[in-house]
């Protein structure tokens, strides 16, 4: 009788890789990708399709409304949310405007491209811009009506992007409230969001928040990889920070009585090159902090105070863009280098880019492509957002300058970690 330990050990290891590939497949197929354009040396989309596909994403959103991209993923089963820049926003409160726009850069690819949300303007609140911020939420109607009036209103979403400058208090996350001087305009789009049942979609981004004041933020803590802290208004401990940053959104939310609006991710991430001054922008930084966020992905768990809840997370971005402005981390956030090699591994099974003679140009309309500032369509950044209180509001703009209350945040971070560290 022939021995079993081969069989057994093919089996075992059968199964080993099996779980493997389960792990990165779910984690693939749960991720969402942001797919900026500012730069001049990107791959062709038709050449991006197969390897965003090998990739096992099911989701991608789009700085502006690209004709290019929406064709190339043609019948992919791809999700795509699609932007409207900020330079937009004021024409298109005009319903026959709105309605223009939506027939051309919506209804005419489905639903052969699957959009199923449009995502008004980019961190538009937090440009301090009255007038801009006067232009989002009418946009935001008229775009929804036009969708109504074509039929599409029950497939395509309509919503915005936040920065966390939109918050006045964030820490512990359970005493966060947002700005006094937005609260009306914040009340306004969670009625719309709450109509039209949509999702409030926060940008994240815990690397700012160390580039602040590394000496005293623990990597560790932001990376995914502490012990966390234990917050003093509700008793839930937060092993990581994008959690903590999560539920400051939702706290603010709830106190304005919005407990039932969906709150996703539109952006997380974190650059794998910076500047001298620009602490933690490594390489090795940047794959723990997103191959520990594919992890909790994989995990399909909530926050500690959505335990339940999909997250639907974007990462920021497919590739790195060599034409954002600002200092050498906006450029660094890609997974990919514009020839398709992964700029660190992380366990995907990538096939490549796809073969074609016609290069990238870049966005149709040049988009708002994010990575922390949300760098405008027109190559300029977003004004600075002046946050009164620290990590869980930092932007790229203020990632130089730690304010007073996020000083005090520090201390209360060192301290819950201290404590727990002497109670174990």
């Amino acid at each position: 009788m022939a021995s079993t330990f081969p069989l057994q050990f093919f089996s075992a290891a059968s199964s080993l890789s099996l779980l493997l590939l389960l792990f990165f497949f779910t984690a693939a197929s749960a991720l969402g990708i942001n797919y900026g354009q500012i730069a001049d040396n990107l791959p062709h989309p038709e050449s991006v399709t197969p390897l965003v596909k090998s990739m096992g994403v099911s989701r991608v959103k789009l700085y502006d409304a690209d004709p290019r991209v929406l064709k190339a993923f043609a019948n992919t089963g791809v999700e795509f949310i699609v932007g409207v820049g900020n330079e937009y926003l004021a024409s298109l409160g005009d319903p026959k405007q709105a309605q223009a726009w939506v027939k051309s850069n919506v209804q005419c690819y489905l639903p052969a491209t699957k959009i199923t949300c449009i995502a008004v303007g980019n961190e538009v609140l937090t440009f301090n811009d009255s007038t801009l911020s006067s232009h989002l939420l009418p946009a935001m109607e008229s775009i929804h009506s036009a969708l109504v009036s074509l039929n599409l209103d029950k497939q395509v979403t309509v919503t915005t992007a936040h920065n966390l400058g939109i918050l006045d208090v964030s820490y512990p996350p359970s005493a966060a409230v947002f700005r006094r001087d937005l609260i009306q305009k914040l009340t306004c789009i969670l009625d719309f969001h709450c109509k039209v049942g949509s999702p409030f979609l926060i940008n994240a981004y815990p690397y700012f928040a160390y580039k602040s004041d590394p000496k005293q933020i623990p990597l560790d803590f932001v990376l995914f990889e502490g012990s966390g802290i234990v917050d003093s208004g509700s008793g839930l401990h937060y092993d990581n920070m994008f959690h903590a940053q999560i539920d400051a959104a939702h706290s603010a939310m709830e106190k304005l009585g919005y407990k039932t609006v969906c709150l996703q991710i539109s952006e997380t991430g974190w650059p794998s090159k910076g500047d001298a001054d620009e602490a933690g922008a490594t390489l090795e930084n940047a794959r723990k902090y997103n191959g520990n966020l594919l992890k909790l992905i994989s995990q399909k768990k909530g926050t500690p105070m959505k335990p339940n809840l999909d997250l639907n997370i974007y990462v920021f971005a497919l590739f790195n863009e060599n034409k954002k402005p600002g200092p050498t981390s906006e450029r660094n956030f890609g997974l990919f280098n514009p020839d398709g090699k992964p700029v660190y591994n992380l366990g995907f099974n990538v096939t490549g880019l796809g073969n074609t003679n016609s290069p990238s140009s870049g966005g149709s309309s040049g988009g708002n492509s994010g990575g922390s500032s949300g760098g405008s369509s027109d190559g300029t950044t977003t004004p600075s957002v002046t946050a009164p209180n620290g990590y869980l509001s930092i932007t790229a703009d203020d990632a130089e300058r730690l304010p007073v209350r996020g000083a005090f945040w520090v201390f209360c971070v060192m301290a819950s970690i201290i404590t727990t560290a002497l109670q174990l």
